[in-house]
């Protein structure tokens, strides 16, 4: 067996704690001795031990001249947990296989170079694009301080979200739905638009059968405080906050309901009447919030890639046509003059989900 068959299982495992190891990444850890795993863990939530941790105490006295496989370069400093470089040397291994370096600026390399002092054999790059994806959300907020953002979308093949009526229930099938409950289940924040809140009233929840998920905290754009204080994301139980962004003239007698209700009130100046999505990212930052779910609807969408801040795109189509053009457009509002100004997608897949099709992609910086 050769490194990447351990890494391939280290990552593997890492993804175990997808949704609830935020803002820490996620991260899994293999100790191999003589050809045998004798030793596994994951990360499984931000304040508890790491992969290298659980992955050690396992192999017990096995540990001593083995190999470790770890997503992430191991840590040296404390935190909220003792550094795992010391945890390592302490086991007695020789060996570090290592995906990707930590990106933190402030630490990276650090870990590795320790413990090639400290007389161990360390391996670096084994599978680095794949761990690099795993945790694309913690690449970015750990480099910019700023949120990976995701736009998705479900939309008809002739790219309406909804009919001229506003309905959209349901665009996309049963499996497709699913998926996207996953998303939001792995993202912090989900943001929608006023509009989508007054129309479809929705939970912007995460509910799965099969699992326990984290609810995402919710963000709604209200610049002018049009939601009603009734609406369900704001009178239902949930762990998660829910975030009214709205303008900084809002009166705070408007905003009493609100406040009441529990809600967060994030007051912004607008610019030209909405709220600017750039600085907007910057203050979400700063509540702690790593990654952003924009769910629409058509106006949030466009303004959100006229911005510049999207990451990611997750669009659904259905095999569905309206035949019309007064639905709900995936981007609602005016866009460029000439072709060669459109947003070019990259690193593109597709996936089938029942009769739905997946565009996943990236958009060229």
């Amino acid at each position: 067996m050769n490194d990447e068959f351990y890494m391939r299982k280290a990552l593997v495992l890492a993804r175990r704690g997808l949704g609830f190891t935020s803002p820490n990444p996620m991260v899994g850890a293999i100790v191999v001795h003589g050809g045998e795993i004798v030793g596994q863990g994951f990360h499984p939530r931000a304040g508890q031990p790491h992969a290298e941790v659980f992955a050690i105490d396992e192999a017990g006295e096995k540990a001593r001249g083995a190999t470790i496989f770890v997503t992430l370069e191991p840590c040296n400093h404390t935190g909220r947990t003792p550094p795992c470089t010391q945890k390592i040397l302490n086991a007695g291994i020789d060996r570090v296989v290592v995906a990707m370096k930590d990106p933190n600026p402030d630490v990276a390399g650090g870990g590795l170079e320790y413990l090639e002092n400290a007389g161990l054999a360390v391996t670096s790059g084994v599978l680095e694009k794949e761990a690099q994806k795993l945790n694309e959300i913690f690449v970015k907020y750990i480099t910019t301080q700023l949120p990976f953002v995701l736009v998705k979308c479900a939309a008809t093949l002739d790219g309406q979200l909804a009919t001229r009526t506003g309905d959209s229930r349901w665009v996309t099938g049963s499996a497709a739905r699913e998926y996207v409950h996953r998303l939001r289940h792995a993202y912090d924040g989900i943001l929608v638009g006023a509009e989508t809140v007054r129309k479809d009233d929705p939970s912007l929840t995460a509910r799965l059968a099969d699992m326990e998920t984290c609810d995402p905290h919710r963000i709604i754009l209200d610049p002018n405080l049009t939601v009603p204080v009734n609406a369900k994301l704001i009178r239902q139980k949930s762990d998660a906050d829910t975030f009214l962004v709205t303008s900084d003239t809002i009166s705070d007698s408007r905003l009493a309901k609100m406040k009441d209700a529990g809600v967060r009130i994030l007051a912004v100046p607008l610019k030209n009447g909405r709220i600017p999505m750039r600085p907007l990212m910057k203050v979400l930052a700063g509540r702690g919030i790593t990654s952003v779910l924009i769910e629409g609807g058509g106006k949030v969408i466009r303004s959100a890639f006229q911005a510049g801040i999207v990451d990611k795109i997750n669009f659904f189509y259905a095999p569905k046509i309206l035949g019309g053009n007064d639905g709900t457009a995936i981007c609602s509002g005016s866009g460029p003059d000439r072709m060669i100004d459109a947003v070019d997608i990259t690193d593109v897949r597709f996936e089938r989900f029942g009769h739905d099709l997946l565009v996943a992609g990236y958009p060229r910086i």
